[in-house]
Formats: structure tokens, C-alpha cells, sequence
């Protein structure tokens, strides 16, 4: 579930926050039913900060689901280069907005890492 994944097709600007809300939510809807029935889901948003983190963990284990955070860690330069060799923003992110978004991010802790399942493909 990734909002830009439905927002682009859509002709939604992806820095609309209200909208993007509203997408989440649906996805989340739409996560939660599948959950359910026993299906796989992976969840690309509402993953910045711990609480965010814990709510989607918990909400996921409430249905009996196994849930896995999958975390990887590059330097801000590195994720930076490869957003614009992508090219998919419309109008391109910026350096400014990189390093502030870098100082929101909540990096998971070994503690919260404790907290998920482990991966089963490992």
C-alpha cells in the first residue's frame, strides 16, 4: 500500500497532505479486510515516527497478523541521488526538504525492532 502509487495515476499532487490522508486511510481500510482473510500486505506510509509504527503493529496483530518492519538506513546524499535519478516527483524534491524530512524521521530502535516479527524468509 503506497499512496503515490494511486495518487499519480489519479492526477493527485503527491505533496497534497489532505488527500494523502484520505488514501492512507483506505489503504489501511482495504489492508485490515485483507489481513483478515489471511493475505499479505505491505504497508509503504505512516511509517515515520514510532507511533505511527506502533499503531499499524498493533492494529495489524489485533487481526492475527504476523507483521515485520522492514528497515534500511542510507545517508541522506545517498537516498537524495537516487530520488532524482528516479525522476517521479513532479516538481522534484529538494535538498531543503531532504535534510528536513531526515530530522523528522524517527529511526526504529533495536527495543522497537524487538517488537516484530521476524522476517520468514530469513
Amino acid at each position: 500500500m503506497c499512496p503515490d502509487d494511486w495518487m499519480i495515476p489519479l492526477g493527485v499532487d503527491i505533496y497534497d497532505e489532505t488527500m494523502r490522508a484520505k488514501i492512507e486511510s483506505l489503504q489501511w481500510e482495504l489492508a485490515r479486510r485483507l489481513l483478515a482473510l489471511g493475505v499479505s500486505v505491505i504497508v509503504e506510509w505512516g511509517t515515520w515516527a514510532r507511533s505511527e509504527r506502533d499503531e499499524l503493529r498493533l492494529g495489524a496483530r489485533a487481526l492475527g497478523a504476523r507483521v515485520e518492519l522492514r528497515y534500511l538506513s542510507a545517508p541522506v546524499e545517498v537516498l537524495y541521488a537516487r530520488i532524482q535519478a528516479r525522476g517521479m516527483e513532479d516538481p522534484p524534491i529538494d535538498r531543503e526538504a531532504m535534510s528536513q524530512w531526515s530530522e523528522i524521521f524517527q529511526e526504529p530502535t533495536a527495543e522497537e525492532l524487538a517488537l516484530f516479527d521476524e522476517p520468514l524468509d530469513r
